[in-house]
């Protein structure tokens, strides 16, 4: 999704998680490409809107409690009337939004969308093999299925649950293992 911005079948994207998903890690990379510009639909961004020249423009939470229907309706056609790329991210699609603005629902129903579903375990297991490897750790294969069976089913509850082995482990002076890696999960309820 993000590779393919450019050429976005309306320009405009919804892209729809979970809390902790990775939604905001898949704005910050697209922002770095396109050069993003973040706005919320509030009456600060309206007034900027129209004096604002970005090359792409970004809505997070759009789905958020206390957002102007209004606001977002007029970000996204002023965004299509610029021809302007456009990332919007939400929780839940706009079917589900308490939206009170018909055309502002349609529009949004209309739009692409792109849903990040809850990490399956060889992603999770992907992502901690990456933290442990970003602090220089070494972990055996069944301390990762020891781990993607008993974490938090979230990108931050995988990078949690590595930072408490790492705790654990420094402390005690002990190789990871299945074993600390129980017992980090059960001295950081956090991380679990």
């Amino acid at each position: 999704m993000v590779d393919a911005w450019p050429d976005w079948p309306q320009g405009i994207q919804l892209l729809v998680g979970p809390p902790k998903s990775g939604k905001t890690h898949l704005v910050r990379v697209w922002q770095a490409r396109s050069g993003a510009v973040a706005l919320s639909p509030d009456a600060a961004s309206l007034t900027a809107l129209d004096t604002l020249e970005a090359p792409a423009l970004v809505v997070e939470d759009a789905d958020r409690a206390g957002y102007d229907d209004q606001t977002l309706f007029h970000i996204i056609n002023t965004a299509r009337e610029r021809n302007i790329p456009m990332l919007i991210t939400a929780r839940k699609p706009p079917a589900r939004w308490d939206v009170s603005l018909p055309d502002l629902l349609s529009r949004l129903n209309a739009l692409p969308l792109v849903e990040i579903g809850v990490p399956d375990d060889a992603l999770l297991k992907t992502v901690m093999l990456k933290h442990f490897a970003d602090r220089q750790l070494d972990v055996e294969p069944k301390v990762l299925d020891y781990l993607a069976l008993h974490v938090e089913r979230s990108l931050e509850g995988a990078a949690r649950a590595v930072a408490a082995v790492d705790k654990v482990a420094l402390a005690t002076g002990r190789k990871i293992s299945r074993q600390l890696a129980a017992e980090a999960l059960r001295s950081d309820p956090s991380a679990g």
